[in-house]
């Protein structure tokens, strides 16, 4: 019986997101996302256009997931900034230990798009760093730190930077230098 196509669409986006996440936009073929999702190429080019229609797409429906995790963040700030601090870390620590972990798919993706400045996946990729990097400094101003704006660009610098050295280390104790760095920062206290 074939699936409906409010069904399918999503199922393409999933199957998809794990091709691009393990192997990257380029070395995956519409052939293989029609295979992992369960369709023919035809149903797969029916709902995307193209290859960038699709990972466009993937990390729009990736923004959407991420972005409304990430709001939930804040809901219980009776600890202040350092409780913040601590979770977002100790979150980066969970996440970064699962099995395949790759890092950010946003940063992995925009740097393989690096050269495609007008790419539409870039576009949501800057968005939605834009969009975590607010939400930090509403959390921030939530906990009454100082120069929040400010803040939040640094502490997303120091999530960046930890997810890029874990992935090249394998090694968490990135997540705690950066989570003590940052609450450094957010008590005014200078970074060595």
């Amino acid at each position: 019986m074939p699936r409906a196509s409010e069904q399918t669409r999503p199922e393409i986006l999933q199957a998809a997101y794990k091709l691009f996440r393990r192997r990257g936009f380029f070395r995956v073929g519409m052939d293989e996302i029609a295979d992992a999702a369960g369709v023919t190429k035809r149903t797969l080019y029916y709902h995307f256009d193209s290859k960038d229609a699709l990972l466009t797409a993937v990390l729009a429906s990736q923004h959407e997931r991420t972005f409304a995790d990430f709001q939930n963040y804040g809901i219980d700030l009776s600890g202040g900034a350092d409780a913040l601090i601590d979770k977002l870390f100790a979150g980066l620590v969970k996440w970064s230990s699962k099995p395949r972990w790759a890092g950010s798919g946003f940063t992995r993706l925009a740097i393989e798009l690096a050269d495609l400045s007008g790419h539409p996946a870039r576009s949501i990729a800057r968005r939605h760093k834009a969009l975590m990097e607010q939400q930090l400094e509403t959390l921030l101003v939530q906990a009454n730190v100082a120069a929040p704006k400010a803040r939040a660009r640094e502490l997303s610098l120091l999530i960046e930077g930890a997810m890029v050295m874990v992935l090249i280390h394998g090694d968490q104790s990135y997540c705690s230098a950066a989570a003590a760095a940052a609450k450094r920062l957010v008590a005014g206290e200078p970074v060595a």
